[in-house]
């Protein structure tokens, strides 16, 4: 057992003990309040570049498996719990999260107090920290420059490195429709429910162009989840612009911002970002309330999108802040949330439905 440190850019540190892989890593800290799920939480793409403070205090007791990941490979960057469980009861596990975050070369850290760190990061906001083990600390000070110095997430297009590199295709199980899904870093769940609404899937690289798309003649678009700034995956807009009208447009979490930009709205940095799998969200509409699982640093500005005729259709009940729209005159759809809940509630899970509905609309 190491010791070892989480460091924050503003010079706040706590102790802990590292677990997983050796080493120190740098990203954007954020704290998940999902009480269950870290296996998909540690392969969900949209955490590239971050370390991810779980809230829930006992991290490791149900072990992990080959079934419940998000992706081929775990993309965050840190792990950082109250206390690991070693021994892990879940008659599917096929190993511990120790050794799972060995074989994927990524570090965590446990005994940290996280209600502390938790609490820093909700008054002061997310920002750029490390895990460093004790032996590679020559000061915190100087830890704490390096941190400072490390890219941030702002400006940066890093869902080129979570997207497909090709293009490849998936049969669904419904009897109609073609979809064509532009993967940002795309969620199994989000094809898995998608898959069954529709008939074919191709899913398309962040940067596939207009003709690409237009080529394989899809039915409807989707804009997928993904990792750091919206607005600055450029090509990605470009796409979603030069679709705007011509086909019902679909998105999900950065996918939503990605067409919220493209019909001229912005987008900002949230504070602390949404991300857990208890966050209400008002259908304004229905009045009904869904509990969703969210995952994301930035927001689409509502008042952005007033010359753009754009309707609100859901809002974050914690915050106020926007969660859906629509968009009669473009024929756009999008959600900020993630309805696949993997983890999460199922509550919007007949997102997946609605999106289809808009095809023959």
């Amino acid at each position: 057992m190491k010791s070892g440190f989480v460091i924050l850019e503003d010079g706040f540190y706590l102790p802990g003990v590292i677990f997983g892989a050796g080493g120190s890593s740098i990203g954007e800290v954020v704290f998940n309040t999902s009480m269950t799920g870290y296996q998909e939480i540690l392969t969900d793409p949209s955490y590239y570049q971050q370390i991810v403070v779980m809230t829930y205090p006992l991290i490791g007791n149900y072990g992990v498996n080959p079934e419940d990941v998000e992706s081929d490979r775990v993309w965050l960057s840190g792990f950082i719990v109250k206390e690991l469980s070693n021994i892990h009861s879940n008659w599917r596990a096929t190993q511990g999260l120790d050794e799972y975050l060995k074989e994927n070369s990524v570090v965590g850290i446990s005994g940290v107090d996280t209600r502390a760190l938790t609490r820093h990061v909700r008054v002061y906001g997310a920002m750029q920290g490390a895990i460093v083990p004790e032996d590679e600390i020559d000061s915190i000070d100087a830890w704490v420059k390096r941190i400072k110095n490390s890219p941030h997430l702002e400006g940066r297009n890093i869902a080129c490195d979570t997207s497909t590199k090709e293009p490849y295709d998936i049969k669904g199980k419904a009897d109609r429709y073609r979809v064509a899904l532009i993967d940002c870093g795309v969620k199994k769940s989000i094809i898995r429910y998608l898959s069954e609404q529709v008939s074919e899937i191709r899913i398309f690289p962040w940067n596939a162009s207009l003709k690409d798309i237009e080529a394989f003649q899809p039915d409807a678009v989707m804009f997928s989840n993904g990792p750091g700034d919206p607005a600055a995956v450029d090509e990605t807009i470009a796409l979603a612009k030069g679709l705007l009208g011509k086909l019902p447009l679909w998105g999900i979490c950065l996918g939503h911002q990605i067409l919220g930009i493209a019909m001229g709205g912005k987008t900002y940095k949230l504070k602390f970002g949404h991300h857990g799998g208890n966050h209400p969200v008002k259908d304004i509409a229905s009045g009904r309330i869904d509990i969703t699982a969210q995952n994301h640093g930035f927001c689409v500005d509502a008042d952005s999108l007033k010359d753009a005729k754009v309707e609100i259709t859901h809002k974050n009940l914690y915050d106020g802040t926007l969660e859906g729209l629509i968009s009669s005159r473009f024929n756009v759809r999008s959600v900020q949330f993630h309805p696949e809940a993997g983890p999460g509630p199922f509550d919007a899970r007949y997102i997946f439905k609605k999106f289809v509905e808009t095809i023959d609309a």
